[in-house]
């Protein structure tokens, strides 16, 4: 039996933060890993993929400006090659670096709990070849944090796991361009997937069952639609998959969908085939059934990130914790790490030198261990979809605050009215909005749709976290000329 104060089932993002978190105050954590430290988002996911965007953008932003010359298309061999020096290559060695420097110990190998406080963790094939062949057995004195984050989810369709389709991870792996690509999904990886390919040189296909970037305002999908369509892509919305077959292994895939308008089915033809209709939480063999949780659902959690129904220890406090995409709550790697951040420093506060102890997480009104609040705030969760043009947003659309019972006021914008998008382009197209609650006077969310705009995104963040009073924002005077001068453009269509 090896023994640690904390335990962490999971070495991507979310797990690394929160391990270093909990590690801050003298606890002694392990982190336990079945792949490659830094996870899906640093080899497969968020690194990779706009690694792989970045080109085509760089492109056309500079194809828009008068004077210079059409760069030409990406040269896909060099945009691969500079995706595997994002992702080093599959090699984590500098990862594991890391958590050596943050005094974090690395067990290689599955985990999975064998009961209150125990972990089991087994050789994982092909990761670490010096790891032991047997099982190694791990005691947490005090906690316990899940974080195996999500797996791709192929639906059920006839044949379709037969033909060997891609998910994300191929699709952002892959070791050359195909010449044809249908993608499944109009969500944000099929979207992103569907840009990246048609600017590698692939001629794409996308097949989506109702609009696209449905989770976002209606209007920021719509451009996204008319930009794919612009780009060459075959965008079939209200397309139901009935049917894929691949008679050759690495031969071309042939889907048989039909479109809800025409409803003859019809058949599409290509030398790949992206599924990309969603990912469910990865607690299938994380070992919840030994504790009494259901094993094929996502982990539900309080808002200190402590798992509900998990029966506290003998002192009376919560010893199993969960962040990330395994708890269904969130779905992105930057809102997964602030909740594994939330994690760490309650497990600290709980349970390291510096907490006491304490039974319960003291808050930062309470003038206690952390500066920060123990808990987590889930009401401004932030998106951006890479695509051309982004897509950023931050809180609800319209339609959910409604249906939450906010009396709100949308306030839109056209993002090529203010003098900095000019600048930008003599073409620059964009939107933008906000969503004013109208009996407080502050903005509960906003969308902002054009070139770059993610990075636009956090000033609306900061306001609707800060709840900052529009009569106080109307002196936050933004620079000239900026696209960020939309700020002042909201606060006088609303009639300040």
């Amino acid at each position: 039996m090896e023994t640690y104060d904390v335990i962490v089932i999971g070495a991507g993002p979310v797990g690394e933060n929160a391990a270093d978190r909990a590690a801050r105050t003298g606890l002694s954590v392990a982190i336990v890993e079945a792949e490659l430290v830094g996870g899906e988002c640093s080899y497969w996911a968020c690194i990779p993929s706009k690694t792989l965007l970045r080109p085509g953008a760089a492109r056309e932003a500079a194809r828009q400006v008068p004077g210079l010359a059409d760069p030409g298309a990406p040269d896909a061999a060099a945009v691969l090659a500079w995706r595997d020096e994002m992702t080093s290559d599959g090699d984590d060695a500098g990862q594991v670096q890391w958590l050596d420097s943050a005094g974090l110990a690395l067990v290689r190998g599955h985990g999975r709990l064998v009961g209150e406080r125990l972990v089991e963790v087994t050789p994982a094939q092909g990761v670490d070849d010096d790891a032991p062949g047997e099982p190694r057995r791990l005691e947490a004195r005090y906690a316990v944090v899940v974080a195996t984050g999500s797996s791709a989810v192929l639906p059920g369709v006839p044949g379709l796991a037969e033909a060997n389709p891609w998910t994300s991870r191929e699709a952002t792996s892959a070791e050359a361009v195909p010449e044809s690509l249908v993608v499944v999904g109009g969500g944000v990886v099929g979207c992103e997937m569907a840009t990246a390919y048609a600017d590698l040189g692939a001629r794409v296909t996308l097949l989506a069952r109702s609009g696209l970037l449905t989770g976002a305002e209606p209007f920021a999908g719509r451009a996204v639609e008319e930009s794919l369509r612009a780009a060459g892509v075959d965008v079939r919305l209200g397309a139901e998959v009935q049917g894929v077959e691949r008679p050759e292994p690495g031969g071309p895939v042939t889907v048989t969908v039909v479109d809800a308008d025409a409803g003859a089915p019809a058949q599409v033809t290509a030398a790949e085939l992206l599924v990309a209709t969603g990912r469910r939480p990865r607690t299938g063999d994380v070992g919840l059934d030994t504790v009494g949780l259901d094993p094929h659902a996502a982990l539900e959690i309080d808002d200190t990130t402590a798992v509900v129904g998990a029966a506290p220890d003998a002192a009376g406090r919560p010893w199993l914790y969960a962040c990330g995409d395994v708890t269904g709550r969130v779905a992105t790697t930057h809102q997964g790490k602030y909740q594994a951040r939330v994690s760490g420093d309650v497990v600290a506060a709980r349970f390291g030198a510096d907490g006491a102890r304490a039974a319960e997480v003291p808050t930062s009104d309470q003038g206690g261990w952390s500066r920060y609040e123990a808990r987590a705030d889930h009401g401004a969760q932030t998106q951006v979809v890479f695509t051309r043009p982004q897509v950023a947003w931050v809180g609800p659309t319209e339609s959910q605050a409604r249906a939450a019972g906010l009396a709100v006021r949308a306030v839109p914008f056209d993002l090529a009215g203010v003098a900095g998008a000019s600048l930008l382009t003599p073409e620059y197209s964009g939107r933008a909005q906000v969503l004013v609650d109208t009996e407080r006077e502050v903005i509960v969310g906003a969308t902002f749709v054009g070139p770059e705009v993610g990075e636009m995104l956090h000033a609306a963040t900061i306001a609707v976290v800060g709840e900052v009073p529009l009569h106080r924002l109307w002196h936050a005077v933004p620079a000239f000329p900026t696209v960020s001068e939309v700020w002042l453009r909201f606060a006088e269509e609303y009639g300040l």
